[in-house]
Parts: structure tokens; C-alpha cells; sequence
């Protein structure tokens, strides 16, 4: 196969689009392997109501590997930070094995992590500077975070809460080294995989009814049975959010399933303006119409691999 031209493939887009299948296809073709940038994929025992689909990771007959699912016991609350973290390890190992690897998955914010080249740095509360720091006004707060730093993110100040955390984060990279090596993820290429607004409804309402004839309501009392707080299954939303409410006699399953439903189609959306907020700050993002084949969307993804 001739000489690829990115170091790194990311397919992403909105959720119910089949970036999945693609992904395993596009990795089989070119003897790589699949990263999962997805932030609920990461737990175990969380399956059916992540959609893990790990029979679309059969091609032919063949299991392409895929990585970061399935690393953190249900429960725990996995980050941003943590998952970059994790991630370059898995690409610096797969970098020295000589495989290509294929990024999959719709949370933008792990996407972004990956791509944007910039490292995350996780920094803990400091209790005694909330403590110096406690009413003060928005004014004031603002004052001593430009003592740190030119105010360029005008986001920083945008309320007390963020001010606090700004100058908390600000404090602590003034007496703590920061790592400035080059990002190792030079030049990927991010593609997304896109289907009309219709044909996308179409499919999460199929795919949400087909979840919960396969399980979902029943993985969500083994998960509770288990052991997990129900405010953490609260806490990873949607389908765990409400099937959870739902199982606490907090809603009927109707009203479950008709507010989850809207609820993922409102994600959907969500997904989209971030994917479009990533190409504002200048990061190209390739668009893959859904309604192709598998054989003419694979063709172009690899033929963009190429540019």
C-alpha cells in the first residue's frame, strides 16, 4: 500500500450515523487498529446503553482490535484528562508496533483532546485558595486572574465559579512544571460521517427501541443491584439517566422512553455544534455522506489518508 500522509484517522459525527462499521472497516483494510473516543465506552458493564456493537468490530471473519473500552469499573467518574492520557499511551505502543491507528467515537471533547495538540494537565482543588478567594466579587476575582495571565479567554470570567477555577488553575501552573514537549499526534486527519436531520431521528428512535428489546432496562438493574449509586448512573445521562429515574419509580416507562428519546436527538445536536465549533478554530474536518455504501465510504475515507 502506498505511503499514508497522516500519522492518525479520527471518524467522528454525530451520533446513529454507523461511524462504528466504519471505522472496523477502514482499520481491516489497512491492518490497523481502533481507538474508541467514546466517554461511556470506557466502562464495563455499560454495553447496551453505550452502544459498544462490538460484533461491528467482526470483518470477514476477522476481530480488528480495538482499544479504550472497557478500562474502568461503572461507577467511577473517567475524564478528559484521564482519557488523554490513556490514549497516548495506547498510541505510542501502537506507534512502535507499526500500526496505523483509527480513532473512533462522537465525544467532542475527547476528539478535540486528540487532535487540537495541546496536553491536558489535571489540576486538583485547592481548598486553602477557595478559602482566600470566597466572596469576593466577579470584579475582584477577574483583578487578580490577570495578575497571573494575560485575559485573552474571556470565557475565564464569564461567572464567579469559572473565575475561582481559572486563577485555581492559573496558581498552580505558576509552581508546577508543565510538560511542553511536542503533542505526538502531528497530523491527523478527522473525518465525520453525516446523514440527513430526518434519516438521523429515523435511526435513534429505531436504535432506542431495538436497546430496549436487547436489555438496556435489564443492565441497568444489574448495574444498581450491583452496587453502583444511582446518582452515578444519573450522572452519565441519557439512557442510564432516565432508565435509572425510571427503575426509582420517578417516571413511568413512557414518559422514559419519550424523554430519552428526545433527549438523544437533543445530543445529536450537540454533537453537531461541537464538531462545528472545532472547525471554527481551524480544524478541518472531512464530511462522509451516510447514505453511501460501505465499500464508496470506505474508498474515500482511505483515499483522503492519501492527500
Amino acid at each position: 500500500m502506498d505511503k499514508l500522509m497522516h500519522d492518525i484517522l479520527v471518524i467522528t459525527g454525530p451520533t446513529a450515523t454507523g461511524k462504528t462499521r466504519l471505522a472496523a472497516l477502514v482499520a481491516d483494510r489497512l491492518e490497523g487498529e481502533v481507538i474508541s473516543a467514546d466517554s461511556r465506552q470506557v466502562y464495563r458493564g455499560m454495553d447496551v446503553g453505550t452502544g459498544k456493537d462490538l460484533s461491528d468490530y467482526t470483518v470477514d471473519g476477522r476481530r480488528v482490535p480495538v482499544h479504550m473500552v472497557d478500562i474502568v469499573d461503572a461507577g467511577y467518574r473517567y475524564n478528559v484528562y484521564e482519557y488523554q492520557r490513556d490514549f497516548l499511551k495506547v498510541f505510542e505502543e501502537m506507534s512502535a508496533r507499526g500500526v496505523f491507528p483509527v480513532v473512533c467515537g462522537g465525544s467532542g471533547m475527547y476528539v478535540d483532546s486528540i487532535v487540537s495538540g495541546y496536553r491536558l494537565v489535571q489540576v486538583p482543588v485547592n481548598t486553602t485558595l477557595r478559602a482566600l478567594l470566597a466572596g469576593r466579587s466577579l470584579e475582584e476575582l477577574t483583578e487578580i486572574l490577570s495578575q497571573y495571565k494575560s485575559l485573552h479567554n474571556k470565557t475565564d470570567v464569564d461567572t464567579i465559579k469559572r473565575a475561582v477555577r481559572a486563577i485555581e488553575i492559573a496558581d498552580y501552573y505558576s509552581s508546577h512544571p508543565f510538560d511542553d514537549s511536542p503533542f505526538p499526534v502531528r497530523n491527523p486527519l478527522v473525518t465525520a460521517v453525516f446523514v440527513d436531520r430526518e434519516t438521523r431521528r429515523q435511526r435513534i428512535s429505531d436504535r432506542l427501541r431495538t436497546r430496549l428489546d436487547e436489555g438496556m432496562i435489564e443492565e441497568v438493574q444489574q448495574l444498581l443491584a450491583g452496587g453502583i449509586h444511582p446518582d452515578d448512573l444519573i450522572y452519565y445521562g441519557l439512557e442510564y439517566k432516565y432508565i435509572t429515574l425510571y427503575l426509582m419509580n420517578r417516571l413511568s416507562r413512557e414518559e422514559m422512553v419519550q424523554k430519552l428519546e428526545v433527549e438523544i436527538h437533543r445530543f445529536a445536536k450537540r454533537q453537531m455544534t461541537w464538531f462545528r465549533g472545532m472547525e471554527r478554530r481551524g480544524i478541518a474536518i472531512h464530511w462522509i455522506d451516510g447514505s453511501l455504501s460501505d465499500e464508496e465510504k470506505v474508498n474515500s475515507v482511505i483515499s483522503r489518508l492519501h492527500r
